[in-house]
């Protein structure tokens, strides 16, 4: 099974973001859509650091060790672009004003619940961030990750069992081998990517429909 790569992943997401919406990217996998969103999509980046109107990721002489996004990676600005207090950025996170986070996942349950925070090890060091207000704060959550983890268990569950960071709020799920539609009471491959349905279905515990 040869799934697509990270960057690949990424273009999909930015391909399926609605032209003039206000968006989270969370920390990790995530970031990297804002490489991949077109200049003419008026999708504008919010960080919860206190930006509006983010660009991609900075690299050489873009470097600004003060322009840096939640997850301390140099970003570049748009036209446009503002600035104001975290506390703001959190009101603005948390009254509904985000129309899409993507966010990354240890686990997506198939009813949509979320666990992204902490892996329940006594030896993980918890993560919360702003996570919890993204995921129930935002019009849809769409999470990016890997479909196994690296001992080669899914991460898409029938429930999950690491601590939630939120309930029922996952609409889609992307993957190096396929896109879920999370919908009332089944889960849904939209796309695959170098796996047949068949074989995608026998990684999962989670009974699938196709699109």
């Amino acid at each position: 099974m040869n799934g697509i790569d990270r960057d690949t992943l990424a273009k999909v997401v930015a391909a399926d973001i609605e032209p003039g919406s206000f968006v989270n990217l969370g920390i990790g996998l995530p970031t990297r859509v804002a490489n991949f969103l077109t200049p003419d999509s008026g999708v504008m980046l919010h960080t919860e650091n206190g930006m509006l109107g983010m660009g991609p990721e900075a690299a050489g002489d873009q470097v600004d060790p003060d322009l840096v996004n939640a997850g301390k990676i140099p970003v570049t600005e748009l036209p446009g672009a503002s600035y104001f207090h975290q506390a703001d950025s959190f009101a603005m996170m948390r009254g509904g004003h985000l129309d899409v986070c993507v966010l990354g996942a240890y686990q997506v349950a198939a009813n949509g619940d979320l666990a992204n925070w902490h892996t329940g090890r006594a030896d993980d060091i918890p993560a919360v961030g702003g996570a919890m207000d993204l995921a129930l704060g935002a019009k849809q959550t769409f999470v990016m990750m890997n479909l196994l983890s690296r001992d080669g268990s899914p991460k898409l569950v029938a429930e999950c069992t690491y601590p939630l960071t939120g309930v029922a709020c996952v609409s889609r799920v992307y993957t190096d081998l396929a896109v879920f539609l999370i919908e009332p009471g089944r889960v849904v491959v939209r796309e695959l990517f170098g796996i047949t349905f068949d074989e995608l279905q026998k990684l999962v515990d989670v009974p699938l429909e196709q699109s």
